[in-house]
């Protein structure tokens, strides 16, 4: 969506003089999709470089334990906010050079690398084609269209997706940026026996992330029982791909998926069968690491402030997204922090 910021002509204006005006607009926003699309729509971002402390890792080597291992899923609706999130992580980073990023994106869209790719130029990456039949007859309807994307599920499979090389990885959403070093988030203690590690809130409430159906079957209702289960955001987390594949989780969040097919018992998406698996049992991130909600609720994305405290990650989940209202000219004051990050080219700075 662009706005181009022309000025309604007066009344008394002809629809000859109108003409000039609807090709201008019709040749930017074709010219800027276009360029978007086959790559050319962004900037290059500066190349940055580790700290002398840093340790020395092969740039042909995607599987170092030493390495910052982050996932992310790529397509074309969201891919703006990807490219700001990865700006965003390589210039707060003190070791930019030692993290590898694993893409995720659907068969037809694995061109979007390319995009990738040509704005950094020495990104250490990788696509994965992501096979989204299986989970396309698993997805239920939820409260809001942009969740009900297969890719959207592509979390549950990370660790059939990613090599057995990577144990561990950072997954991140694409609606969101960082200004803090990664390598923090990621070298959060998992202890032992844990899966996963993400902020919590226990102060929201956990019982109208489920249905009343779920909650009135008893045995549905015993899932959290002896758990003190409270709500995270699944769109920040360090996940031990190693104790998961041993755990086969995958097998235990379709299964859930499975159920909500034959009786509704949650409405949100992806989210609740991770709480259904882990709630309860996963270690604790300080909330500094997912600011959330910044995109306001599922239904109207209003503005909302910050939560109370210090700041490492800015999260726009919700409706709302940055580059959507700014385009808009209809920014929320918290958006001014995102803009920084956006490498899109203005329409009138395209290449011919």
């Amino acid at each position: 969506m662009f706005k181009l910021g022309l000025k309604s002509p007066p009344p008394s204006s002809s629809p000859h003089q109108l003409l000039p005006l609807l090709l201008l607009s019709i040749i930017i926003i074709t010219a800027t999709a276009t360029a978007t699309a086959n790559g050319k729509g962004f900037k290059e971002a500066p190349q940055f470089y580790n700290s002398p402390s840093c340790p020395s890792i092969s740039t042909q080597d995607m599987c170092s334990q030493q390495a910052v291992h982050v996932a992310m899923t790529l397509d074309f609706p969201y891919l703006r906010g990807t490219m700001a999130a990865i700006f965003s992580i390589l210039q707060h980073s003190s070791c930019p050079e030692n993290i590898r990023f694993h893409f995720i994106s659907s068969p037809s869209s694995t061109h979007l690398h390319e995009t990738i790719t040509s704005s950094f130029p020495y990104l250490r990456s990788q696509i994965y084609s992501f096979d989204t039949n299986p989970v396309s007859g698993l997805i239920s309807t939820s409260i809001r269209s942009a969740l009900d994307s297969p890719l959207n599920y592509a979390r549950n499979y990370l660790a059939n997706i990613l090599p057995p090389c990577v144990p561990k990885v950072v997954y991140l959403d694409s609606d969101l940026v960082l200004v803090d070093d990664i390598a923090s988030l990621a070298a959060t203690p998992l202890g032992t026996g844990t899966v996963l590690a993400a902020p919590e809130y226990c102060n929201a409430n956990f019982t109208t992330y489920f249905t009343p159906t779920f909650w009135a079957n008893p045995m549905l209702s015993l899932t959290f029982s002896g758990r003190n289960a409270c709500y995270f955001n699944t769109g920040v987390m360090v996940i031990d791909l190693e104790r998961w594949r041993e755990g086969d989780y995958t097998t235990k969040i379709v299964e859930w998926m499975e159920l909500q097919k034959r009786m509704r018992i949650y409405e949100l998406g992806s989210l609740p069968p991770f709480l259904l698996v882990f709630a309860g049992n996963i270690a604790a991130v300080d909330h500094k690491w997912n600011q959330h909600g910044l995109g306001g609720d599922n239904f109207r994305g209003l503005c909302r402030n910050l939560h109370p405290g210090p700041v490492s990650l800015l999260h726009w989940s919700g409706k709302g997204k940055p580059w959507v209202r700014l385009d808009a000219n209809r920014p929320c004051p918290l958006d001014a922090l995102w803009a920084p990050y956006d490498l899109l080219r203005t329409p009138f700075a395209l290449e011919s």
